[in-house]
């Protein structure tokens, strides 16, 4: 049974950084993408991040530079270290699993077999 959990969500002030963690199980992360996602109120949920073995990472243009995905298989966790962050980045902060890789649309929610409870993140002052 796949299961997702992710931590590490609170309140931040503009400019300040947070990491978000991602503890898999039921999966092999050599085995299978993990992607991150967000969604703030009335919007479409939207594809941040995305790490697997086959192909590499991916980011959205919006967080490029300033988050970055990373993982620990032997943990089976996969982090998200968010700096500089904005207003606009306050979300519930979702993560995703498939087999095999992130592919070319990884940032499509529809790609995504499994997912997370969500954990809230607000940027604030």
């Amino acid at each position: 049974q796949v299961q997702l959990v992710e931590s590490g969500g609170g309140l931040v002030q503009p400019g300040g950084s947070l990491r978000l963690s991602c503890a898999a199980s039921g999966v092999t992360l050599d085995d299978y993408a993990i992607g991150w996602f967000r969604q703030a109120p009335g919007k479409e949920r939207e594809g941040i991040s995305c790490i697997s073995s086959s192909d590499g990472t991916y980011y959205a243009d919006s967080v490029k530079g300033r988050f970055t995905i990373s993982r620990d298989t032997a943990k089976s966790t996969t982090y998200l270290q968010m700096n500089s962050l904005k207003p606009e980045d306050t979300a519930v902060y979702y993560c995703a699993t498939v087999w095999a890789i992130c592919g070319s649309l990884w940032y499509v929610r529809g790609s995504w077999g499994y997912w997370g409870q969500g954990t809230q993140v607000t940027v604030s002052s």
